[in-house]
This record gives C-alpha cells, structure tokens and sequence, in this order.
C-alpha cells in the first residue's frame, strides 16, 4: 500500500544528498549491533535506509509492519555514523522515522500504550516526574524490588517485570571496596571557571550520588557551579520514542533555564549531553529559538571534557579490584566524548585498569528499548556480559545512567560479581583520599 507523503519524506527530500551518498559499501553492518545479532538485512542502517526510501517514494507504508518492526528494532546508539564514509546522519533519520511510526498510531496496546502515557503525563510534568522517581526510590531501597527478585516473584509475574525490578535495583549504591557515599564538602582551588550543571531526570532521580560527586570534583578543580531549577528532562526519551514535539518541549524550557549565562553546561549523563546538543538541529525550524538552540549546543560538555579543558589534577590510588570501562554510545558516537570519560580514570595513580573487548558496543540498553524490545536487548547485553566476565573486572566505570542500570541488571540476573558507577565516581574516591575534600 503506497504511503501519504509525511514529515519523514520532508527530511528524507532535505538530506536527499547525504542519503544518496550511501552507496550500500557495508562498513555499516558490523558496526550495528541488531544486525550482529540478527544477520538479517533490513536490521541494519543500509537496510533501514532503503526502507526509508521506499516510504519517501511511497513504495511502503509509513505503518506497514514491515517498516515499523524493523524502526523500532534499531538500537538508536549511531555506531553506524562513526562508520560510515559518507557521513549520513543517521540518528536524525531514525528519530524522523519513528515520529512518523508515531502519528501511525499503529501501537495502540501494552508497552508501547504505557510508554505514549507516562511521556505525555509525567516526563512533561516535572513534579508528577519527581513523585514518580520517589516512588522508585522506596520500591528500590525499602529492598522491595530485591525481595520481588529473590524470591522469584518477578520473573513469574513476567520476565520483563523481573529485568525492569533488577534495573531499579542497577541504580542501587553499589557495593565493594571504598566508600559509597561520601558525606563531604570539597576544598576548591581558586575558582576561576564558571559551570551550570544539567542534573538530568534519571540521574537526579536515582544516581543522584553522581551529580553529587560530579559537583565536588568540579569544584575541587576551581570550578564555580551553578544548578539552573528551572531544567527539566533533556527529552531524549521523547526524541528516541518518535515524539519530537514532546522533545522541542522540554527543550525549549531549558533553554529558557540555562539562558541568564554563557557557562558551561555540563552534563555527566552520555544520553542527556547527546541530546542536549542536538538541540540545534531539533529546534532548526523555530524562528524563537534556533540562534538560542546553536548557542546552546555549543555550551554542552560533558564532565570529562570540562575536567580536560581546565587540566584537572590527579587524586590518591583507590586499591580498587580490577576495573574497567564501557563507553556510553551517545558519549561515544553523540558528544565524541569517550576518551575525555575514560581520562578520568588516568588521573587515578596505580589504578588496576584492564581494557574491555566491545568497550565501543551498546550494552542494549538504549533508553527503554530493554523493556520494548526484551529479546533482541537480551542478546546485545549478553555479548556485552561475556566481555566482562572475560576481562576479570569486578568494577565497571560507565559515563551513563541508563548503561548502568543496563550492565549492573544483567550482572546481577546472571550471577555475575560486578560493581558498576560513574568514572566521575571513581574520581571522586580518589580526591577523597587525596585529601582533596574537608
């Protein structure tokens, strides 16, 4: 059935130059994830590329199964970008696709039902949001979600019950050597470097020990920090599920938030500071807000790259057990912020550090793709998984909320002893027993 012309076909028309540079080479398909996993053409960006085509020629339709299993079987983690020769941006494209998936209505059950609501009447309302993560946070350390866990309780009602539980139970303080939270204010250097941190919804929620130690160790290093109450959700969540109106939103109030000042905006989430700086392109065709979009996205880094810009110092050994370090894909591939990420680590002396084969593979998490694409994400983790088992870690540094809870649930579900955090945590160790904190 031929398709009615859409807004995908109106970006497609846009970046019809880059998408004909695709010549179909391959260099994407061993870089993509799903299509590992799958060997099947069309779960590969080449493949989904074509399909993109075909619904902008009006050869398939925008809500034929075939175009919409495969969208929504996408990963979204852009490793293919990095890939590819010719430059096509892909992630626009995907993000264009699953708006029009979207309007097609087509999933009106289940999952996806549940995801459309709790996007339009929680992560839009910021104190329904923050009642919302209070309630994680009591199923989570009333030891609730452990208990569904243990017992077994979870995986009866059903398997995605049990891995959401063991996800809220990733974001739980970790255990293992030095201290889990440090009750501490930071000695600053002369401070000479103004910065306003973006806090994020899920970190601030649930990881809210990584903003915490994130700003002891900016300030540590002589930076000024400001906390903007006016932010809200970066949107990437709304970009990701098709719903870029929800995405403009949401970023046009924190536009709105970080306005008063030209600083730095530093982020410690890979997602969030992906979709932060892609406000630019998000708010192209809004005549209020496009020139205060660029000079936003020009603001964002992420906390490596601020402690690179301003040389940070080095802290005190941790005598941790050996550790290791998985890149976050959009800190990887969105901000092309890894190696700034992984110096942190450097800056911590006799640090047992091992490499991890795939540290440059997604871990399946993706957002909620766990949730709605189970099996598929089952299979990306469990590759990821045998990696780390492999390397001998037991500690696991990751520059992303969501890649946490991902990789700590995974561990747990399989057995596997591993501590999962932030490098910023690690870091934050380390100024702790340098003396760097009152």
């Amino acid at each position: 059935m031929a398709a009615e012309p859409s807004s995908l076909s109106t970006l497609l028309a846009s970046e019809e130059e880059k998408l004909l540079a695709c010549v179909h080479c391959g260099l994407c398909l061993e870089a993509c994830p799903t299509y590992v996993a799958t060997g099947d053409e069309n779960d590969s960006p080449r493949g989904r590329i074509y399909l993109m085509r075909a619904v902008k020629e009006q050869r398939l339709a925008v809500d034929s199964r075939t175009f919409e299993s495969h969208i929504d079987r996408c990963l979204g983690c852009r490793a293919c970008e990095a890939a590819c020769p010719a430059g096509v941006q892909y992630g626009q494209l995907l993000e264009a696709a699953r708006a029009d998936v979207a309007k097609a209505q087509t999933k009106a059950t289940g999952v996806y039902r549940l995801l459309k609501f709790v996007l339009h009447h929680v992560w839009l309302k910021p104190k329904r949001l923050t009642s919302a993560f209070g309630f994680a946070r009591f199923i989570r350390d009333s030891k609730l979600a452990a208990f569904l866990l243990r017992t077994g309780i979870a995986r009866g009602i059903s398997p995605q019950f049990e891995f959401g539980l063991a996800l809220l139970e990733g974001s739980r303080v970790s255990t293992g050597s030095g201290s889990d939270r440090i009750e501490v204010s930071a000695s600053p250097q002369a401070t000479s470097a103004p910065v306003a941190l973006f806090k994020g919804c899920v970190t601030d929620g649930l990881f809210k020990r990584v903003n915490e130690a994130t700003q002891r160790v900016l300030e540590a290093n002589g930076c000024a920090m400001s906390l903007p109450d006016a932010q809200v959700c970066c949107g990437a969540l709304h970009a990701h599920a098709g719903d870029l109106e929800g995405a403009r939103t949401l970023a046009r109030q924190n536009i709105d938030a970080f306005q008063p000042s030209d600083a730095p905006i530093v982020t410690n989430a890979g997602g969030c500071g992906a979709m932060l700086a892609s406000y630019a392109h998000l708010l192209a065709g809004d005549d209020k807000y496009a020139n205060r979009a660029r000079e936003f996205s020009k603001r964002v880094r992420d906390v490596g790259q601020q402690l690179q810009a301003i040389a940070f110092r080095n802290g005190a050994p941790i005598g941790f057990d050996r550790t290791t370090y998985d890149a976050s894909c959009h800190l990887l591939h969105g901000q092309q912020a890894a190696a700034s990420s992984m110096q942190m680590l450097w800056a911590i002396p006799e640090l047992n550090f091992t490499l991890l084969n795939g540290s440059d593979v997604c871990c399946g998490g993706a957002g909620v793709y766990n949730l709605l694409e189970p099996e598929l994400s089952e299979q990306v983790l469990a590759e990821k998984l045998k990696n780390v088992e492999a390397s001998g870690a037991k500690v696991l540094a990751t520059g992303n909320p969501g890649c946490q809870m991902q990789i700590a649930a995974g561990a747990r579900l399989s057995g596997l002893n591993l501590r999962v955090c932030h490098p910023v945590e690690l870091l934050d160790e380390s100024y702790r027993r340098a003396g760097f904190y009152e």
